[in-house]
């Protein structure tokens, strides 16, 4: 069976509806202690790979559970009235968990251009697996 609307067509719909933070923006914004760097990647990725220093992790799969309040599974993090610049590795994930965090009227909410990888290319600071 085909789907009725693609991944391209979802990350379309995002990438219009939420703002994507600039390389050179998040960098400057690093260890601002008004925004907090959101990594949506699997633990696998950031076991392999790192993550940026201070970034809390928040797998993908549990976001929407971990930003609602009324969730068993709430993060304070997410009641904090500060911006969440969420990131995966290549800025297509956090566009679409970007849109669904922001459709859940949390505000404040924008995503990394390029992801981790731009990010780790572009020298930015990179650390271990932190808790999260």
């Amino acid at each position: 069976m085909a789907v009725t609307k693609g991944y391209k067509a979802l990350l379309d719909e995002a990438y219009a509806q939420v703002q994507t933070v600039p390389l050179a923006e998040a960098r400057a914004l690093f260890g601002d202690p008004d925004v907090v760097f959101i990594d949506i990647r699997d633990v696998r990725e950031l076991e392999r790979d790192g993550m940026i220093p201070g970034a809390f992790h928040a797998p993908r799969g549990m976001l929407e559970f971990w930003v609602d309040p009324e969730s068993p599974y709430f993060k304070p993090v997410f009641g904090e009235d500060r911006r969440f610049l969420l990131y995966c590795a290549s800025a297509w994930r956090s566009a679409l968990s970007a849109k669904t965090l922001q459709d859940m009227g949390l505000p404040f909410v924008c995503h990394l251009e390029g992801g981790f990888k731009a990010w780790k290319d572009s020298g930015g600071p990179v650390g271990p697996r932190t808790a999260g």
